[in-house]
């Protein structure tokens, strides 16, 4: 975890006191069921929740200190509570193995990073659909390969974005809910020393459901998926960030992040104003999509269990979600605060002497007889003489100037082909769906 990139309420999952924190609360919450069924006294129970009510602190270096010598952390944690707590301790952990707290644990830290991840992506939808609304009619040339392909409006744009989060939001809510088990079934999970309605009870106490089957660990498919949704969200930030950079290339400038008074573009050069926070977002999503793989490669494990997973989730759980948490606040901030420019978007439409429009002369000549390849031929020979021109000729009046074409169509029925607003008439349509009627 980089500060730099971090928030504090989703690094907070990760502090190790908060997972100190939870171990607890599985062990506790282990005991009180073992108490129910008979398995240890009912004074064990009540001396680690009369414990936990007058010393909610976790001494996270006396835990390490004894770590130090055990080289075992779920081991470390008991020995340290035990001290605390004292002779009924010794009850704690009956029948269970180190992953059932570690797994749990690791289930809930990601629910709770869902939670937040979720709450983000409402907030950029939030962000996205008010700007979509506002420039849902402002006219901008829309792009195939980089070059001008034909009209849309910015407002489109930004409605292809909120759909492309709507879905990540779907994606993740489905992925939280897959990651959220609960997994208390001893060291095969066979149940062989701990009855299944201790898992039920620690599963309802914590909100999460019960894994139907586990081995020694929690099936490390759920967090591959989990992962590789958050590689999607990543790769949908990074779609936007792309566009809006690309948008606020000197050539273009169509759009741009805004700019603060006292900001600085660059330490050379005074005059410069760089898309700083949307390349940083391409860079977070590269870190969030490196995090993918290594969930992937943690599905295959050894037979019931070996720790080749563990290691890689120490650093992918924090690093991922933490990461994407700051891509998403910083996304929204970008969105709710970027500067657009409709003239610009409009001289950019008009650059190039009207070829935006070559299709509806293309489709006009056939609905008029000719053959799809002649109207084609004669479309593109004066789209060319355009091209060439750098915009300076008029497709338009190439066009009507054109005897071939003028034998099919007449003047005004060319001009028609080359009213802009033609392009938009689906645009409600388009919002509609998007965002509902």
């Amino acid at each position: 975890m980089v500060p730099r990139y971090a928030r504090p309420q989703m690094t907070a999952i990760w502090e190790p006191e908060a997972r100190y924190r939870i171990w607890f609360e599985i062990e506790a919450h282990a005991t009180d069921k073992l108490a129910d069924l008979g398995v240890v006294p009912a004074s064990a129970a009540k001396a680690l929740w009369d414990w936990w009510a007058t010393h909610p602190a976790i001494d996270v270096a006396a835990i390490d200190a004894i770590e130090a010598v055990t080289k075992h952390d779920v081991i470390a944690f008991l020995d340290w509570v035990a001290q605390q707590v004292g002779p009924e301790a010794r009850f704690m952990h009956q029948g269970m193995t180190s992953s059932d707290v570690l797994d749990t644990t690791l289930s809930v830290q990601l629910a709770r990073a869902a939670d937040l991840l979720i709450a983000d992506i409402d907030a950029l939808l939030a962000a996205i659909r008010t700007r979509a609304f506002e420039h849902k009619y402002t006219p901008t040339i829309g792009r195939s390969h980089g070059i001008h392909a034909e009209p849309t409006t910015f407002g489109k744009k930004l409605a292809e974005a909120y759909a492309e989060f709507t879905r990540g939001r779907a994606r993740l809510v489905a992925a939280r809910a897959e990651i959220a088990t609960c997994a208390i079934s001893g060291a095969v999970g066979t149940f062989a020393n701990i009855d299944p309605a201790v898992e039920e009870h620690v599963a309802e106490k914590l909100g999460l459901a019960v894994e139907p089957v586990s081995t020694q660990v929690i099936p490390r498919d759920r967090h591959a998926m989990f992962f590789a949704t958050l590689g999607v969200i990543a790769s949908s930030i990074e779609r936007l960030a792309v566009e809006i950079r690309h948008l606020q290339r000197t050539e273009v400038l169509e759009a741009e992040e805004y700019f603060s008074p006292g900001q600085k573009g660059s330490s050379a050069m005074p005059h410069k104003r760089n898309p700083v926070l949307t390349e940083n977002l391409t860079g977070l999503a590269r870190v969030v999509r490196g995090a993918v793989t290594p969930a992937l490669e943690n599905v295959a494990l050894w037979h019931e269990r070996d720790i080749s997973h563990s290691s890689v989730e120490r650093f992918i759980g924090p690093d991922a979600t933490i990461t994407l948490d700051f891509a998403l606040a910083r996304l929204t901030s970008v969105v709710e605060k970027l500067v657009v420019y409709p003239l610009r978007m409009q001289k950019n439409l008009d650059r190039m002497g009207g070829l935006v429009h070559s299709q509806r002369v293309l489709l006009a000549l056939t609905q008029a007889g000719l053959t799809r390849d002649d109207s084609y031929r004669l479309v593109q020979r004066n789209a060319m003489k355009v091209w060439e021109s750098d915009g300076q000729l008029s497709l338009l009046e190439l066009l009507k100037a054109d005897p071939e074409v003028s034998a099919a169509l007449t003047a005004q029925q060319i001009e028609d082909k080359f009213n802009l607003d033609y392009h938009f008439k689906a645009i409600d349509t388009i919002f509609d769906r998007v965002f509902g009627a």
